[in-house]
Order: C-alpha cells, then sequence, then structure tokens
C-alpha cells in the first residue's frame, strides 16, 4: 500500500493541505497578469503551491501556458537560457514538429542548434553558439512574447530557486535585461520563488537593484497546526489506520509544523502503525527519522568552526541576549564582531533565521538531533 504522506517530491491534490488564502491571492495574481514573488524557507511547500495554482489556472484557460524551471539545477546563464529557450517552445504547443517549426521561426536570428531524441518528450534539446552572448540573450528573453503573439498564447513562467541567478558569472547584466525586457512583455507572467531569504530580499528589496518593484511579495508562513492534524487523521483513516489525536498533534509539535518533516515523521509514523498509532509510535518513528539524517547533520556540524558551533549551543539553549558579556563568557563565542560575523554565515547556510524574538533553526528535526547530541535532550 502507498503510503498516504509525501514529502521529497512534488506533492498532489490528495496530500495538498491548506494554503487556501494562498492558493487564492497567487491564482488571482497570476490569472491576472501580477508577477509575483514568493519566499519562503526550504520544504515550506511553495514549489507544491506554485504548481498546483499554475496547472488549475492552465486547466480552466486552454489559452494559458505554463513554463516551470529549477534554476538551483543550472550552472550558468547558457544553461538557464537554454532551459527557457526549450522550455517556452515546448509549453506552447504539445506536438514535437511545433516545437523544431517555432525554434527555426522565432529564433532564426541567432541560429539555435536542435536535437531530438526517440522520445521527444524528454530528448529534445536547444543549443546557441554564445559568441554573440548579448543578442541571444535578448531573443530567448523576449522569446514568450513573440510567441504569446503570434499564438494568442498567454505564458505563466515559474522559476523556482529564484536566487540561484546571482551565481551565474555575468549575471548582473543578465539581471538587467531580464528586467527591461520582462517588464514590456504584455501576455506574460513571472512568478518567482526562492529559499534564500536574505538573497531574494537583495534582489527584489533594493532600491538599486533592476527587479526592485518587480511584483507583489509573498512571504509563506508555516500551516499551521489545526489543518495539519486533522489532515495526519484523515490520511490514516483512508488507509484502514488509525491515530490518537494526541499521538497526531505531537507530530505537529516535534517538527514545529514544517511541511516536510510533518509529512515524512507522519509517513515513518504510519509505517510502524498496525491499527493504532500511539504517541510511542511516534516517538519510536522519530529516533528512526533522527538516525536516518543523522549523516547529514554529522556533516552540517563538522562543517562548521568551533564558534560557529558555540553560537549555534547558545541559540539552542534561547539565549536572547548573544552579545552580553555573560553569554561571551559562558559559550566563549569570541567578540561582538565574530559573533555578528558567525551569525550571518549561519543564516547564509540556513541553519538558522531570525525571528521577532531572536533566532530560531530552520530545520526543526536538526534541532531535535542538535539538542540530542549536544545538550543531552532527550527527543520525545
Amino acid at each position: 500500500m502507498d503510503s498516504p504522506f509525501l514529502f521529497g517530491k512534488l506533492v498532489g491534490a490528495s496530500t495538498f493541505v491548506n494554503r487556501t488564502s494562498e492558493q487564492e491571492k497567487l491564482s488571482k495574481n497570476l490569472s491576472s497578469g501580477i508577477n509575483t514573488i514568493i519566499i519562503s524557507p526550504r520544504r515550506w511547500g511553495k514549489s507544491s503551491l506554485v504548481e498546483k495554482v499554475a496547472l488549475e489556472i492552465a486547466k480552466k484557460q486552454a489559452h494559458k501556458k505554463v513554463v516551470r524551471i529549477d534554476l538551483f539545477t543550472l550552472s550558468s546563464e547558457e544553461e538557464f537560457l537554454e532551459a527557457f529557450a526549450r522550455e517556452v517552445i515546448k509549453a506552447s504547443s504539445n506536438k514535437w514538429n511545433d516545437w523544431l517549426l517555432a525554434t527555426q521561426t522565432f529564433l532564426k536570428s541567432i541560429s539555435p542548434k536542435m536535437s531530438i531524441g526517440a522520445d521527444p518528450t524528454t530528448e529534445f534539446s536547444i543549443g546557441f553558439d554564445w559568441k554573440e552572448r548579448q543578442k541571444n540573450r535578448n531573443e530567448i528573453l523576449d522569446l514568450p512574447n513573440k510567441i504569446g503573439k503570434e499564438k494568442s498564447i498567454d505564458f505563466i513562467i515559474c522559476l523556482d530557486e529564484f536566487q540561484s541567478i546571482v551565481q551565474f558569472t555575468h549575471y548582473t547584466e543578465l539581471e538587467k535585461a531580464m528586467r527591461a525586457i520582462w517588464q514590456r512583455q504584455k501576455n506574460t507572467t513571472y512568478c518567482l520563488y526562492g529559499s534564500k531569504r536574505h538573497m531574494m530580499a537583495d534582489i527584489f528589496d533594493s532600491s538599486s537593484r533592476p527587479f526592485y518593484r518587480f511584483g507583489e511579495m509573498m512571504m509563506l508562513d508555516k500551516i499551521e497546526k489545526h489543518h495539519w492534524v486533522p489532515f495526519i487523521q484523515s490520511a490514516f483513516k483512508k488507509t484502514k489506520r488509525k491515530i490518537e489525536l494526541h499521538a497526531a498533534e505531537r507530530i505537529c509539535d516535534l517538527m514545529k509544523n514544517h511541511s516536510w518533516y510533518v509529512q515524512q515523521l507522519a509517513h515513518n509514523t504510519w509505517v510502524k502503525t498496525d491499527e493504532l498509532a500511539t504517541i510511542n509510535t511516534v516517538h519510536s518513528a522519530l529516533r528512526e527519522l533522527l538516525s536516518t539524517n543523522m549523516p547529514l547533520y554529522q556533516m552540517e556540524t563538522e562543517n562548521l568552526s568551533k564558534t560557529q558551533l558555540q553560537l549555534l549551543l547558545a541559540i539552542a539553549k534561547n539565549v536572547s541576549q548573544l552579545t552580553s558579556m555573560e553569554t561571551i563568557r559562558e559559550f566563549n563565542i569570541g567578540t561582538s564582531n565574530n559573533i555578528l560575523k558567525n551569525k550571518n554565515i549561519l543564516i547564509e547556510k540556513d541553519i538558522i533565521q531570525s525571528t521577532p524574538d531572536g533566532f530560531e533553526f530552520m530545520d526543526s528535526a536538526f534541532e531535535l538531533w542538535f539538542k540530542w547530541q549536544y545538550l543531552r535532550i532527550e527527543p520525545k
């Protein structure tokens, strides 16, 4: 029997939890041509949210076509632009011979090189001669506009982990070109989303950057406990198993409503359940989850300096005044300047994030493991 819980991939309708207000807002924006920027930590479900909303729009309005590209997997501007051209062309038609014609028609001025294999859906690629970088860049970035006008298509272009563009060699030029070309397009709407909050903020909140005020910002919060609990109970019931109310609530509390880990701990609990899952079942599943992830967590901590590790210990102990003399002496975390530097490093590594009350761990499961290993606090 397949597990009713899903993590590590985009969730479908049956495993999608709440996000009703976010769905409505994003749907209205993308349907009415409002560019939208979404920021949330990794594994909070933003990719699944965008996927669900975009597909629902395309299903209801046949003239709207969805393009999805994950920039995390791309290492250069050239790779991005080739993926952009390929996915826009593929979205414009479901016939591979139309793809060839569109490539020849709309990109003829930059001499594209096409390749198509036995299975065109997975073996269609476009390459370019990158000696004329600027010309190629501009032609490709304006491709949705040209195809849209010719075929009466409105594109919704969804770019995941958008902050990855800053790693490209010529990203400042690319960023300027993107904004200059995309802001003139009337038939294309962009949804740009990423998990590196500080990098996304630099791109979209700074008045000196090209993407300043490019679209409406959405900051995703965690899905609340009162939505998770009935979902967990219902998922168990659908597979002819049960889970105690307190056990379902405990899953949410332990994982602090973190989407990925709620689903993972619920799955581990479900696997261990024949008829009824109890608190003890959850605790057993939690130990298994932490043991499974231990190699990753060990690698995470081994890559930290001694003072960074000590700073993390202070945060794990809920110390609010990190730069006080008492804290500096107790944890041996260096000078105020060192603390600021290490704090920023931990934020950039997505290990902690700032909150109104101080700082918190980004990964709730890692926090439990860290406290278990370094503070001898039992995960339960």
